[in-house]
């Protein structure tokens, strides 16, 4: 099979053309310095993609998929490909089939129903987005800001069963989804499960869909789930000997939920929550980390209103946030989250045109950006700056309505008799902390690329530990330890899910370090991934493994996603087997 003849049934078809003639000549990129940007990972990741389309329209992206399907390519649907773990590009080069990009982020609608209790998010919809448009009903989406994933997008987060650091609602989870699925023969459907009429032909489905003509008689109410509705329970029981929430869980996949792009999901039908009618955010510091475990159980345990949230940082990981997230920290805080997709596009614009000069170093936006940044005074709150000096562990905790009354009181308690100290955040200093902790999962990359000469290969996990684990606070073995460079802990910890990631000294064997540890993870029960999903960095286990195959039998859609057969039909790679010859 050659790039420009991707049929085995019909040597003149040309999938190029056809994908041109689909969403026009300047949204289908054949350049390889112009795909790079969508085929590598935003940490990790990558190879080479045959084109990348950029649809305009639902429409737009079903011909693209009866194009692909025609041409028997893989298709990878990418939404912000702002993913940890390289799950929304290719991974390598030994395919048997080119494979083509569908990038959805042009599209990216946002329908309200019920006044807002509930939305429909286009695949390009992003988080962002979603809070600008609830907003104003006095709502909010099913999760906020993450830790790494700035500008991630809704469908993104349903597809990889991601989020969770509200501990009220959960992981993103949907019952209800509009998705194009290869059947066992090798036929294109469209499955409509969100609940709305809008007809029995794909192609009228998807334009009453864009157009919102369906009115509001067509939308029903199934006895199905926009949310995941048990997870304030879970999270209570502290003395259960399983993690809360983890990628592999089969409890929460179900179609489009936990795909991991094995569907082309096109949108998604979710719940929406009530602001809170009163915040307050508690800075805590602590050199303890049993004191930090008591105060979890408590306030999971006793409290009668739940928290928020509850983010940690390491010292380790306040000072990289600190120093290499400070740009992405003032365009946030200064210009808000509008501007961040403005900010990614002009980077891979800088870094395209740096590649095309031999003597401009690789990720040069990055390099230019943290020199700048570096011009600019320290942007953190004096209080919090007094924690870094004093204290190792620092948690962030949000409380609403009557539960800020109760975890100021239960504080202000506490720390009569255990180590520590606590302060309530004015509301600057709460949007500056949650801020400092959103930037950090970025800062890790950032401080690779600014001081890799002298360093080894990243190596992440994101890991959720029992709910009764109360040594949840990392000890490396000396030998581990010897190997690693830096370290850098933050999670979600009232749910247990822990981002721990290392950068090894040079000529460390990164791999081989992970399975070390992730060994020692299976000895004491803990899961992983938890929340970033298996990507190409971890191996699916059996029940994802089997709803991945059970959900695309043809092994059409991101193909090789953890550690998965690459191949067509699913079959396995052979030692004489060398790929498709785009790919070398």
């Amino acid at each position: 099979m050659t790039e420009n003849s991707m049929t085995d049934t019909n040597s003149s078809f040309d999938l190029a053309a056809e994908l041109k003639a689909i969403v026009g000549n300047q949204y289908t990129l054949t350049d390889e310095d112009k795909t790079k940007p969508y085929s590598q990972g935003f940490r990790l990741g990558g190879g080479k993609a045959y084109a990348v389309v950029r649809p305009g329209s639902l429409v737009e992206i079903w011909k693209c998929l009866q194009a692909c399907v025609k041409a028997d390519v893989i298709v990878i649907m990418q939404a912000a490909n702002t993913g940890l773990t390289g799950g929304s590009t290719p991974n390598g080069a030994d395919y048997d089939r080119p494979i083509v990009i569908i990038s959805t982020m042009r599209i990216d609608d946002i329908q309200l129903l019920d006044q807002g209790k509930q939305i429909v998010g286009f695949a390009g919809s992003t988080l962002f987005g979603l809070e600008d448009t609830l907003r104003p009903y006095g709502r909010e989406p099913h999760s906020v800001i993450g830790s790494s994933c700035i500008g991630a997008s809704i469908v993104g987060g349903v597809c990889n069963n991601s989020g969770g650091a509200l501990v009220q609602r959960g992981p993103a989870y949907t019952e209800m989804a509009l998705f194009a699925q290869v059947t066992a023969d090798g036929e294109l459907q469209l499955v409509n499960n969100l609940g709305i009429e809008l007809g029995s032909d794909p192609e009228e489905i998807l334009t009453n869909l864009q157009n919102k003509t369906y009115q509001e008689k067509d939308v029903q109410f199934p006895d199905k789930l926009g949310s995941d509705n048990e997870y304030h329970e879970r999270i209570r029981d502290v003395d259960a000997d399983t993690p809360s929430r983890f990628n592999n869980d089969p409890r929460r996949l179900h179609e489009a939920s936990g795909c991991a792009g094995k569907l082309a999901v096109f949108a998604v039908r979710i719940d929406t929550f009530p602001i809170p009618e009163k915040y307050q955010v508690f800075y805590i510091g602590t050199n303890d980390p049993a004191v930090m475990e008591q105060m979890r159980r408590d306030m999971l345990s006793t409290f009668k209103n739940l928290p928020v949230s509850g983010e940690y940082m390491h010292s380790s990981s306040y000072d990289i946030s600190k120093k290499y997230g400070k740009d992405s920290y003032l365009v946030i805080d200064k210009l808000g989250t509008k501007y961040i997709p403005k900010m990614f596009a002009l980077k891979r614009t800088v870094d395209r045109w740096a590649g095309k000069l031999k003597f401009m170093p690789s990720k040069f936006s990055d390099i230019m950006m943290q020199y700048a940044s570096q011009l600019f005074p320290n942007h953190l709150p004096k209080r919090m700056e007094d924690f870094r000096e004093k204290y190792e562990h620092h948690w962030i905790v949000e409380t609403s309505n009557d539960g800020v009354a109760e975890a100021q009181a239960y504080l202000e308690n506490f720390f009569k008799n255990n180590e520590g100290d606590f302060f309530a955040c004015t509301k600057r200093e709460a949007d500056q902390a949650i801020l400092h902790r959103f930037v950090t999962g970025g800062a890790l990359t950032r401080y690779h690329i600014m001081n890799k000469k002298d360093l080894g290969s990243i190596m992440t996990i994101d890991v959720a530990f029992p709910r009764n684990e109360r040594d949840w606070f990392e000890e490396l073995p000396k030998d581990i330890e010897d190997k690693v460079a830096v370290k850098m802990y933050y999670g979600h910890f009232f749910c247990h899910v822990m981002h721990q990631n290392y950068i090894m000294k040079k000529g460390v064997d990164a791999k081989a370090v992970k399975k070390q540890i992730l060994s020692s993870y299976d000895a004491r029960g803990a899961e992983y991934p938890a929340e970033h999903n298996v990507g190409h960095e971890y191996v699916a286990k059996p029940a994802l493994r089997d709803f991945y195959q059970k959900t695309d039998p043809t092994n059409r859609f991101n193909a090789g996603i953890g550690g998965t057969s690459k191949l067509k039909n699913w079959q396995e790679l052979s030692d004489e087997h060398t790929g498709c010859g785009c790919h070398k």
